[in-house]
């Protein structure tokens, strides 16, 4: 199987459970949430999304042959003359349309660890090493188990509550960014309140927005 992606950099994870952690992130190209067609935005699913994912013409993008040119690939990034493991997010889009289990294997014949941030609606091949879900409301969702759930908020139509029984090790809830500074500090409030309120759920703040950075 090929492989297309919109673009690969290495740096911080900035959100949830690994934030802070050196990362290689891959953002694969398409979603199945979205056509693709930029007069289809107001309709989308998640209208709040912030990537680009169409195409393969970021950074570092490209289309891969197999499993093993887009491992090399990755491999170029990742700091030489350390004993860490390679650090991999699948990201996208949907990176579930495109991972299989000929990726896993070879990522981890290379020894890379790998976390996946997938929107829910696609099943998961088995041993990828940290699934992160990010449910979108009206969105069908399959994947009901995994190690970190992370919860755009608020939106209207799948708040916290809808999903809290499902079978995950860690739940976040990111407070949606917005073009209005006032409205985004608006939903860090909330989002605290709630977390407070419930403490199943942590605050995942972008801090990677914070930074600067990628």
């Amino acid at each position: 199987m090929s492989y297309s992606v919109k673009e690969v950099f290495y740096s911080l994870q900035g959100e949830g459970f690994h934030s802070g952690r050196p990362a290689i992130f891959c953002r694969m190209s398409k979603c199945n949430l979205w056509t693709g067609r930029e007069a289809d935005r107001a309709t989308a699913v998640c209208q709040f999304c912030d990537t680009d994912f169409i195409g393969t013409d970021g950074q570092n993008g490209g289309k891969f042959t197999d499993a093993e040119a887009l491992c090399q690939h990755l491999l170029a990034l990742w700091p030489a003359h350390t004993e860490a493991h390679p650090f991999i997010v699948l990201t996208g889009g949907e990176p579930l349309l495109q991972v299989d289990e000929a990726l896993i294997t070879q990522m981890h014949l290379h020894q890379f660890e790998i976390a996946i941030e997938t929107n829910g609606t696609k099943s998961a091949p088995d041993h990828i090493d940290w699934i992160c879900m990010s449910p979108k409301a009206n969105a069908p969702l399959l994947l009901e188990s995994g190690h970190e759930l992370k919860l755009v908020y608020p939106q209207p139509d799948l708040m916290p509550e809808k999903v809290a029984h499902l079978d995950y090790q860690t739940f976040y809830l990111q407070p949606m960014d917005d073009a209005d500074p006032k409205v985004s500090q608006q939903n860090i409030k909330e989002a605290v309140a709630y977390c407070l309120a419930h403490p199943q759920w942590k605050l995942s703040l972008q801090t990677h927005k914070l930074l600067g950075i990628d």
